[in-house]
């Protein structure tokens, strides 16, 4: 009985270093859940800084069980212009259709890598910071994918392993997310979103639009640097 109680405690969250899964992993602090910290180092433009925020955050959590995972196959891939150097950012706003920033199943790799995680600690429940509505349209931040997933991974562990994927944001806003962070005392100033530098944020590409956006109509200052 102590072992499921355990189980139940404790979150496998995926953290990039943003805000949005910042966020989400604060809110599964506050729930009540010890949190196991997962970030992906996939040479991304912004890999470095993403990696020193990932760090900081979860130090500002006081999170002591972290696993920090190399993969190389989205730079083999390219198709990204997060990882492929031929393919430059765009800055001009929001593009048609998919951006050529969606990573190729990126999150789908990221949840199945954290579904092995959380098996193996015992924990019940995976976080991810996907946003829905307010995204730049990627097909695997949308809440029918991450449902699709979470039956599909527990058909593919054991029997008494129960894993529910949580993406408390899903629904929001990004001036909504500034908000709810507010409200909790995340320390925003620690995350980082654009796409593009690992100094001062570019304040152009759609990330960094995004998330300025949120700022304004949340009514407060983005306590980064931009260029």
């Amino acid at each position: 009985m102590k072992q499921e109680i355990n189980m139940r405690k404790k979150a496998v969250c995926i953290m990039s270093g943003g805000m949005d899964s910042t966020l989400s992993a604060y809110m599964m602090q506050d729930a009540g859940y010890e949190i196991i910290a997962v970030h992906f180092n996939y040479e991304q433009n912004t890999q470095k800084k993403e990696l020193e925020c990932f760090h900081n955050i979860t130090k500002a959590l006081d999170v002591t069980n972290k696993y920090v995972l190399n993969l190389d196959f989205f730079k083999q891939l390219g198709a990204s212009a997060l990882t492929d150097s031929s393919i430059d950012v765009p800055t001009g706003g929001v593009e048609e259709g998919v951006p050529v920033t969606y990573v190729p199943f990126r999150n789908g790799i990221f949840l199945s890598m954290a579904a092995a995680i959380a098996e193996k600690e015992g924990a019940s429940v995976l976080s991810i910071g996907v946003v829905e509505e307010d995204s730049s349209g990627y097909p695997d931040c949308r809440e029918e994918y991450i449902n699709a997933m979470q039956k599909a991974i527990n058909l593919g562990t054991k029997d008494e392993t129960k894993i529910e994927i949580k993406m408390p944001l899903v629904h929001l806003k990004k001036s909504e997310i500034v908000q709810e962070a507010l409200k909790r005392s995340v320390p925003l100033e620690l995350t980082w979103s654009c796409y593009k530098n690992e100094q001062r944020a570019c304040g152009v590409c759609d990330s960094c639009r995004l998330r300025l956006n949120g700022f304004k109509e949340a009514g407060v200052n983005d306590p980064i640097a931009y260029e």
